[in-house]
């Protein structure tokens, strides 16, 4: 055992040029936070080269549409805020789809599945949404066919 000891000490200062083995040596590791500024005292993260390309969500004081919305409309938008209120707020759109006047109702968070009615109050489809965010797949072409968006209610609270 002793050997062992003694045969490593050699091989060290061997390799080391005959200096001898440092002992006692501190070692930074890379989870060990920069003592100041930044690990190559340069920003890693460029500045930005252009503007927000997001567009932020209608705010709750947005104009709605005017039109006169029907009476099945009115009672669903009284359903939405008897309800609890859902975080982003519950939206609903106009747009004009296959020649007609077509609402959209979009829900709050998270895997609910979005809704197209007709003029009438009829579910037409579930254009998005879901587990898997693509609908109910029976009108896949709604986000590319529908024209003339208007916000007609979000809910205020």
């Amino acid at each position: 055992m002793r050997l062992s000891i003694l045969l490593t000490a050699a091989s060290c200062a061997l390799l080391l040029g005959g200096s001898g083995c440092q002992r006692n040596v501190a070692v930074t590791t890379p989870t060990d936070a920069p003592q100041t500024g930044n690990v190559n005292g340069v920003s890693s993260t460029p500045a930005p080269t252009s503007a927000n390309t997001i567009e932020p969500t209608p705010q709750p004081d947005a104009t709605f549409d005017d039109r006169k919305r029907p009476q099945w409309l009115n009672d669903r938008i009284q359903h939405h805020l008897s309800e609890k209120k859902q975080n982003p707020p519950v939206q609903i759109m106009s747009y004009q789809y296959n020649g007609g006047l077509v609402y959209y109702e979009i829900m709050g968070c998270c895997d609910q599945y979005t809704t197209l009615y007709s003029s009438t109050g009829k579910v037409l489809c579930h254009p998005d949404g879901g587990l898997t965010g693509r609908g109910d797949g029976q009108c896949t072409d709604f986000a590319k066919a529908r024209t003339e968006e208007r916000l007609v209610w979000q809910d205020p609270r």
